[in-house]
């Protein structure tokens, strides 16, 4: 049976529509709808309940050297308080998950996907070996809320004592809001400016309600999964079971930045650096609709009467006005400009390579 969150009642009040998400009933929408909702978040603030999502906490002497084993990033280049994007690889390179790594005083912290949550402990657990390190789900005691857009900062700033002007992105600081010991970090799934905050579960109707009155001079408005899922793919961030996972690999799906073969040896470093040496034979791209349709998650790419590749995610996007998709196709298919036809039942739509982020986040301008 899926789990309620400890804000399900606020979500029921708001009239949200809830569906299970990975085991958790969660708003997939408000009665505005998630094209206002994602309009809102892009223009103002939105506020999401993402309980969902899990947090490790690894500690030891060897904290450092095993999260340098475990991930793909340079853990060891990580300053006080920064938080940084990795995936974590199997042997052959496919993605077991991929994770924020903060790098606090004491500890690393480390969250994960709701969906992998099972999974990642026990895959975290399974690599301790010889490290002198404790691994830690602290998921049930730790809530997770994200306020997200260029409102946010404003906002936030009313309830904290923590300096958010001074707070470069991708940072972390331990802090309270609204009086509660507080987690703060300067990330999120959106493309959009804003925070993630982790704190105690007891607290969680508090800090809803306490955020929505600071934010209701702001058009503060609570945002369901669907909007999440369209704000991120604007901004190409991936989503696990889409454009990673066990059969991709983050060479392919443009993720090499994160991956540091200079560091050391890592779980699947020889097969991505075989795979960066050889050239990956598909690659993850963005596709414009050239014939009105909407492309969606599984859609065969077709070339010549061919199936050459798939859709990963795809959809109308509310910023940017256009029917577009992310999609893996051959590598020598991937200039911008290239035609391609997508599947939709049984007619076949022209499409064609575009750049991407479909929409460029402000704080990479």
């Amino acid at each position: 049976m899926a789990r309620k969150t400890e804000l399900y009642a606020r979500h029921e009040a708001l009239k949200g529509r809830i569906i299970d998400f990975a085991g958790w009933m969660l708003p997939v929408q408000y009665p505005t709808g998630p094209i206002e909702e994602h309009h809102t978040v892009r223009k103002a603030a939105g506020l999401f309940d993402i309980d969902h999502m899990a947090q490790l906490v690894v500690k030891g002497p060897d904290a450092l050297a095993y999260l340098q084993y475990v991930t793909t990033t340079d853990v060891s280049k990580m300053v006080m308080g920064e938080a940084r994007y990795s995936p974590v690889c199997y042997e052959d390179g496919g993605v077991v998950d991929d994770v924020f790594i903060y790098r606090l005083p004491d500890r690393y912290f480390v969250a994960i996907n709701a969906s992998n949550a099972e999974k990642d402990t026990r895959w975290f657990k399974a690599h301790i070996g010889r490290f002198q390190v404790t691994v830690e789900n602290v998921a049930d005691e730790t809530y997770m809320l994200a306020l997200q857009g260029p409102k946010a900062e404003a906002i936030l700033q009313q309830l904290t004592p923590a300096k958010l002007s001074e707070m470069p992105y991708h940072r972390g600081v331990e802090s309270t809001v609204a009086g509660v010991p507080t987690l703060i970090g300067r990330t999120g799934y959106t493309g959009e400016d804003g925070f993630e905050l982790y704190f105690p579960c007891e607290k969680a109707t508090l800090l809803w309600d306490r955020i929505m009155e600071a934010g209701a001079p702001h058009a503060i408005k609570p945002i369901g999964l669907a909007a999440r899922d369209s704000l991120r793919f604007e901004a190409k961030m991936p989503l696990y079971g889409q454009e990673i996972g066990p059969n991709l690999n983050p060479i392919e799906a443009g993720l090499g930045w994160a991956v540091a073969f200079g560091k050391g040896e890592f779980i699947g470093r020889n097969a991505l650096l075989k795979i960066r040496l050889e050239g990956p034979k598909r690659k993850l791209v963005g596709l414009e609709m050239i014939e009105r349709s909407v492309p969606r998650h599984g859609y065969p790419i077709v070339v010549g009467g061919q199936a050459v590749g798939e859709v990963t995610t795809g959809m109308f996007a509310p910023t940017v006005g256009r029917y577009i998709a992310l999609a893996y196709v051959p590598a020598d298919m991937t200039a911008i400009g290239t035609e391609v036809g997508v599947q939709i039942r049984n007619e076949v739509k022209r499409a064609k390579v575009v750049e991407t982020p479909f929409y460029m986040p402000p704080y990479r301008r």
